[in-house]
């Protein structure tokens, strides 16, 4: 799969993103928002996974006006994250993911439609892009806004999937329920992974679980091949 960087215009600057290809070049396309660790080791993984499965997948670096990035290689990795996700605008954030999605949609090599695909921060950003802006298919993992988006929930008329873990500390059942109340609907999946914490899918020991990230991937495979298909 061929892997390159690229920009995406902003008013104020370009906004560097990562691109990946499908072995056959060409494909829907995938908008892929970061934890708050940025584009890591992890969502560039998940990024290649995206792509083999046949997707052209876009993943923006969020924090790119501040002026510092984490550390992967630092004990206080979760720290150093943490402060930098305190520092962005969330309006200035959705709209930089939806000008990514309108340069991920104009790209020669896309076709089939584009969706969106968040992890945590990522999960709540990609909920709010799906409110805001036309997308094919979205899928949200353990989003952590949602609980302060959910007013937004009947603009999103995006087929979707929400993955949670039933032992999350951040998202307890009670407020997976009230999302769930709230995002209900014929074109709405919501799985709940027993025993899983939050950000079970990051393969970090201290994060995963592994039969809820594998459970989940395959349940998010089949969603994409079913809502946003490769030709």
């Amino acid at each position: 799969m061929a892997e390159a960087t690229t920009t995406v215009p902003l008013a104020d600057g370009g906004m560097p993103a990562h691109l990946w290809l499908p072995p056959s070049g060409r494909g829907p396309g995938l908008l892929l928002l970061q934890e708050i660790f940025g584009v890591s080791t992890y969502i560039r993984d998940r990024a290649r996974d995206l792509a083999a499965l046949g997707y052209v997948v876009l993943a923006p670096e969020l924090y790119w006006r501040l002026a510092a990035t984490v550390d992967e290689s630092r004990d206080d990795v979760l720290e150093q994250a943490m402060a930098l996700a305190a520092q962005l605008d969330w309006e200035q954030t959705v709209g930089d993911a939806v000008a990514t999605l309108d340069t991920l949609r104009a790209r020669p090599e896309v076709e089939g439609g584009v969706g969106v695909v968040g992890f945590c921060f990522g999960g709540g950003v990609a909920f709010n892009v799906a409110a805001v802006a036309e997308v094919d298919a979205l899928v949200a993992y353990y989003g952590s806004a949602l609980p302060q988006l959910l007013g937004l929930a009947g603009r999103v008329r995006a087929p979707s999937l929400h993955h949670f873990g039933t032992a999350d500390d951040y998202l307890p059942p009670e407020t997976v329920e009230a999302i769930r109340a709230a995002v209900s609907g014929p074109e709405v999946e919501l799985h709940l992974h027993e025993g899983a914490g939050h950000a079970f899918d990051n393969p970090s020991p201290e994060f995963v679980h592994e039969r809820a990230r594998a459970e989940a991937w395959e349940q998010t495979v089949d969603f994409l091949a079913r809502r946003l298909p490769v030709r």
